[in-house]
């Protein structure tokens, strides 16, 4: 077992976890005195108007509509307020009372713009100054996107009393442009751009909309159904020689292995097995996939192991650094057991484990996981030292052990709720659930996606009684991608309507990937890595039915990008609840390898969407000069505004400002595991616009009023400077409809504290590396 006096060289050794930083966007722009504040940024637009000798009205018009925005002020440079403010048409506005002649007003925002949270400069006003204000930006509907035909676009504005000019040439608009005065009528791809004027105030920022409008949707060109998937996929077949296929795991692993030398490689590589019977061990290293290629899991059958444990010297026994690996659609006869020792992003599905199934290091050293779905398990599954873990729509004989949080939905064999003692929290079914797309070979010898059902009330594996459901898609729609490709040619085979099959690889990308068709897949292997260079997004999925996302390293540049990940525009507003997109085994990383910035790695505009399993990880250790406080920074792990978004297993760690932020209704998370930014340097650059200490890990937005959460886990441990507090980990509103299971928090070696676990309940962090543990809140 773990003890607290023999740390990790690299990290302490109950976790495994990155760190985040998510330093606020600031805007370099100051107002000027003498009575005015109204500058425009970017943005926004902001004014302040003197409603009276004793009142003043701030204004607040962002040019993409704001989920919220709060304005912090201060009258005579004392008595800060920090107000929600009130959304008028999409103006927000608070009103500053018992004001007089001379009085100083000082106030800045912070405000939400398409999911990321941001902070604007600090601005000045002088009751009795006077004041210019700013028009607002105007809006477009419908909003820019892809059409199959000709939109009618209506503009319009906020701000009383305005007009708008606008061109459609891509040209700036300005006071001499086009005046509108009625529908345009846009039958042809193109951007209107448009401002809004009034006599006797600043005019608005430019806004724009581009528009795409085609005729009938492309069809992809045909590929092989047979493809070359490159050299870092190996293809076994049952006629290969034991010996040859050992030779090419032993030597796959031994590249793979070392947790200080091969955990921020980029080497990537998948193991396939064709339908037969092999007699083989294959333990399983960094950035590796194992798969078999049946429909079914029984189709491929291992005599032998499918190994993770702490493998090298310098891991001490410990399994907490065990990332980025996984293991799918197969059989395992595994004499003694089979060990999956993991930590963060390794998941194991589609697994059929004829014995028992240990879940904790042969030294009984920590893990950190993990992650089971649609598995059958006929003996024992021993957590035993494993902190937290998922398992999802499985079949147990039965289990064992558990540290601080274990959760089941779904689960056959899975113990009762019990949590805290023993940690365990089990739901009888899974909401809402899909299996995930995956390769597999015909009996023709053609290799095939298949895309499971949707499932409600899901319990057991998908393939209990048979053959999962689903649909079956052949390779001739995918576009294999491979090394040599760039966001031009993955973007050309999106535009022709292809689905993208990621090979095992690094790929930069110099421009965001567009994913615009319904029913899209987006499948990798050998876990395929997207850096987005020179701050662009690395990929957008437009608000559309079913697209499905799985597999996939989402690696952040150097130069800052706004979001990783993007499911819907903002403001996305369709039902989706027939064919939801899922994301699932998608993760997120934000140094380690390089210093990578972004300030936020997940939004999910979309409403009815499925996130199952990822992390977001902020890097708290891994190459030089990539992880400090000002060096891999990231605001925001996961931002969620669609409504009725569920989440089943949600790891998100190290962000420096709210790692998850809900702002949809009736969102259900099941599931959630987080570490807070350890490097914070001091409680200053660490307080919530609340005024409180710290960022909660998990807020759920002051207008929802539905909302619920089973077994979640925040911890802290703040080594750079243990004087750091948090005020809670969880941050909801009161209402009777939000509700939350099975809730703990850790001060891991007591460095720093966390005051309460939800709002101002639950005890502080105690000493001894102990949960504080909250049964249910309300």
């Amino acid at each position: 077992m773990w003890s607290p006096e023999k740390p990790s060289s690299r990290r302490p050794r109950w976790r495994s976890g990155l760190l985040a930083f998510a330093a606020s966007v600031v805007l370099l722009a100051v107002a000027g005195l003498g009575g005015t504040a109204t500058a425009a940024a970017p943005d926004f637009n902001q004014s302040v108007t003197q409603l009276n000798a004793t009142q003043a009205k701030i204004s607040f018009t962002p040019t993409t509509p704001a989920v919220y925005v709060d304005v912090h002020y201060l009258v005579n440079s004392a008595n800060q307020q920090n107000v929600r403010m009130t959304n008028s048409s999409g103006t927000w506005v608070q009103t500053v009372s018992s004001l007089t002649t001379g009085s100083a007003l000082e106030y800045w925002f912070t405000y939400e713009k398409s999911g990321p949270q941001y902070d604007s400069p600090h601005y000045t006003y002088t009751q009795g100054g006077g004041t210019t204000p700013s028009v607002a930006a105007p809006t477009f509907a419908p909003p820019g996107g892809t059409y199959s035909s000709t939109q009618s676009v209506t503009l319009s504005d906020s701000t009383a009393g305005s007009s708008i000019r606008y061109t459609v040439d891509g040209s700036t608009p300005t006071a001499s442009s086009t005046l509108y005065t009625g529908p345009i009528s846009v039958s042809s791809t193109r951007t209107v751009n448009a401002i809004a004027l009034k006599s006797g105030s600043t005019n608005s920022t430019v806004a724009s909309a581009s528009y795409t409008i085609g005729t009938a949707p492309a069809a992809c060109p045909s590929q092989s159904d047979t493809p070359n998937l490159g050299p870092n996929v190996h293809v076994f077949d049952p006629s290969m020689s034991s010996a040859t296929i050992q030779s090419q795991l032993d030597a796959d692993f031994n590249a793979q292995k070392d947790t200080q030398t091969a955990q921020f490689s980029e080497r990537r590589v998948a193991q396939l097995f064709k339908p037969g019977t092999y007699n083989v061990e294959d333990n399983v290293g960094f950035y590796t996939s194992v798969a078999g290629l049946g429909q079914n899991p029984d189709d491929v059958t291992i005599n032998g192991h499918v190994t993770v444990d702490a493998f090298n010297a310098s891991d001490a026994g410990n399994a907490t650094q065990n990332f980025w690996r996984s293991a799918e659609n197969m059989a395992v006869n595994a004499t003694g057991g089979d060990r999956w020792a993991v930590a963060q992003a390794a998941p194991f599905r589609r697994m059929d484990i004829r014995g028992d199934l240990q879940l904790y290091p042969a030294s009984f050293g920590f893990a950190s996981g993990g992650y089971i779905a649609d598995t059958k398990v006929s003996g024992q599954t021993a957590s035993i030292s494993q902190q937290q873990w998922y398992t999802r729509d499985s079949s147990l004989a039965s289990w064992a052990g558990g540290v601080w949080n274990m959760v089941f939905s779904g689960t056959s064999g899975a113990p009762a709720t019990t949590f805290p003692n023993p940690p365990e929290t089990t739901l009888a079914t899974t909401p809402v659930s899909r299996d995930v797309p995956y390769l597999y070979i015909d009996n023709t010898g053609k290799y095939r996606v298949f895309e499971p059902s949707l499932r409600t009330n899901a319990s057991g594996p998908s393939w209990a009684n048979g053959s999962t459901p689903g649909t079956s898609a052949p390779m001739s729609q995918f576009y294999v991608v491979k090394a040599g490709d760039t966001a031009s040619t993955i973007n050309s085979a999106l535009a022709s309507g292809c689905n993208l099959f990621f090979t095992p690889g690094v790929y930069h990308l110099n421009q965001t990937l567009n994913v615009t068709k319904a029913n899209t897949v987006i499948l990798g292997i050998g876990y395929p890595t997207l850096v987005p260079d020179n701050g662009v997004n690395a990929v957008q999925v437009a608000d559309v039915d079913g697209v499905r996302l799985k597999g996939l390293l989402f690696d952040a540049g150097t130069t800052n990008s706004a979001a990783l990940l993007t499911v819907g525009e903002s403001g996305s507003s369709a039902s989706h609840a027939a064919n939801p997109t899922t994301i699932q085994d998608v993760f997120f990383r934000i140094g380690g390898e390089n210093a990578g910035k972004a300030t936020a790695s997940l939004i999910v505009n979309s409403n009815d969407a499925i996130i199952d399993h990822i992390w977001a990880w902020r890097a708290d250790h891994g190459n030089a000069g990539s992880v400090g406080w000002t060096t891999n920074t990231a605001d925001n792990g996961v931002i969620v505004n669609g409504n009725n978004v569920e989440a089943t297993g949600l790891f998100v760690e190290h962000y420096q400002k709210y790692e998850v932020t809900w702002n949809g209704q009736n969102g259900k998370t099941i599931f959630f595991q987080n570490e807070m930014p350890y490097d914070v340097p001091n409680q200053a650059s660490w307080m919530s616009p609340a005024g409180v200490n710290g960022y909660a890990a998990y807020k759920v937005g002051a207008n929802v009023t539905s909302h619920e959460a089973w077994g979640l886990g925040s911890y802290n441990f703040f080594n750079v400077n243990p004087a750091v507090n948090a005020y809670h980990a969880f941050e909801v509103p009161n209402a009777a409809s939000v509700k939350f299971h099975s809730l703990l928090t850790v001060s891991l070696n007591y460095q720093g504290t966390i005051t309460h676990v939800i709002n101002d309940t639950g005890a502080v962090t105690p000493t001894g590396t102990t949960p504080s543990n909250v049964v249910s809140y309300p």
